[in-house]
């Protein structure tokens, strides 16, 4: 049943991953310099500080220069703040048609409630005044949310979004509402991991991990979670950590803290979500304390996490294909498309990754199905 499960995810994916070749012939992604002969001024909005944002940036960058728009001096630096490579990219892009602004960039200290108001009219009053952006990156929910509450005033591309359309980033999967706007929507992308989970480890509770906000339960794809619990019949065991609004290290402590609180309180299942405090250092304190309880655990963000511990994921199959789908937006934008015009669905491909050291500890002795399935083993 896994098997064929699989195929029909694959098969899915490869038929909404096709953009209508219309698409391509009326809005080219080849390079242009704009028609006053001036170079393609692109600025930045950020949400906080989270360790996905500086790798989508990079893997954005990376399509840019696939498509011929970027030409960097030298390789990218790895381990940087998102901050600090937007930096970098403003000195170091020699290409000849976009510019990296780099005073145009701009984040709500990490994750400040108290501070977002104050960054939407910094954005707003920069656009009004100066008029010298032609496009923004908006990273993260805040920044999608933000830049669409002040109109958004220019073509703004947001990305590293758990769930867009629950989060009001956008309206619908077809269609972002806003002229301006566009954002990656990826449908029912947490219902399927969640299926997939409870087909291989049928369990009958489930934890989760969120800061009870309307954020927080947004980055935790809550919504998801309550459907495909009634769907499926498993009840659902909550745990709060605040991650907003509060330095990075007391937001790990948080996490951390709930991890261990729902591992000692013997649920059959932990579904690991996206939160400030699951970071590159974290999630592997996270995953021990899952495995010496014996609790079966399922990473929303991919293989990444099941390398370090986690049991299973539906794991992204390369950082890359997301970059460049971004990329291409951004490309055809500059060649006339309106943001809200260009496809917002992109899907996963399935594939499947599992730790075989975390099962034997756990005592779970996977199905040959899905040993033949996974496409990362981890042993």
């Amino acid at each position: 049943m896994i098997a064929l499960y699989r195929k029909l995810l694959l098969l899915l994916s490869g038929l909404l991953l096709c953009l209508p070749p219309a698409m391509a012939d009326t809005w080219p992604t080849t390079p242009r310099l704009k028609a006053d002969g001036n170079r393609w001024r692109i600025g930045y909005v950020e949400s906080g500080i989270y360790n996905e944002y500086p790798l989508t940036l990079r893997a954005v960058i990376a399509g840019l220069q696939q498509l011929g728009w970027v030409a960097l001096d030298e390789p990218m630096p790895r381990e940087q703040s998102a901050e600090a490579l937007w930096q970098w990219l403003a000195m170091h892009d020699r290409g000849s048609y976009v510019d990296f602004v780099e005073d145009a960039y701009w984040r709500p200290g990490n994750f400040d409630v108290d501070l977002r108001a104050a960054l939407r009219e910094q954005v707003q009053e920069r656009v009004r005044t100066q008029q010298d952006l032609d496009l923004v990156i908006a990273m993260g929910t805040w920044a999608g949310q933000d830049m669409r509450a002040i109109g958004p005033p220019l073509p703004t591309v947001v990305m590293s979004v758990s769930d867009a359309v629950s989060s009001g980033v956008v309206d619908s999967v077809q269609d972002s509402g806003r002229d301006l706007l566009h954002a990656r929507v990826e449908p029912n992308r947490y219902q399927r991991q969640l299926h997939l989970f409870h087909d291989i480890v049928p369990f009958a509770s489930l934890g989760v991990v969120y800061e009870d906000s309307e954020a927080g339960r947004s980055y935790a794809a809550l919504d998801a979670i309550r459907e495909t619990s009634a769907a499926l019949g498993f009840s659902v065991i909550h745990c709060h950590a605040q991650s907003s609004s509060i330095p990075a290290e007391q937001a790990v402590t948080n996490a951390v803290g709930c991890y261990r609180e729902l591992a000692e309180s013997q649920v059959d299942a932990v579904y690991v979500t996206t939160h400030q405090g699951v970071t590159n250092e974290s999630i592997v304190a996270i995953a021990d304390i899952l495995r010496k309880a014996g609790v079966a655990s399922f990473s929303m963000q991919g293989a990444a996490d099941v390398r370090k511990g986690i049991l299973l994921s539906l794991a992204q199959a390369n950082v890359s294909s997301v970059g460049l789908f971004h990329a291409e937006v951004i490309a055809r934008i500059f060649n006339g498309a309106q943001p809200r015009a260009l496809d917002q669905v992109w899907i996963d491909p399935a594939k499947i990754a599992l730790n075989l050291d975390t099962a034997r500890i756990i005592g779970f002795d996977p199905p040959i199905d899905i040993l033949l399935a996974a496409d990362d083993v981890y042993q």
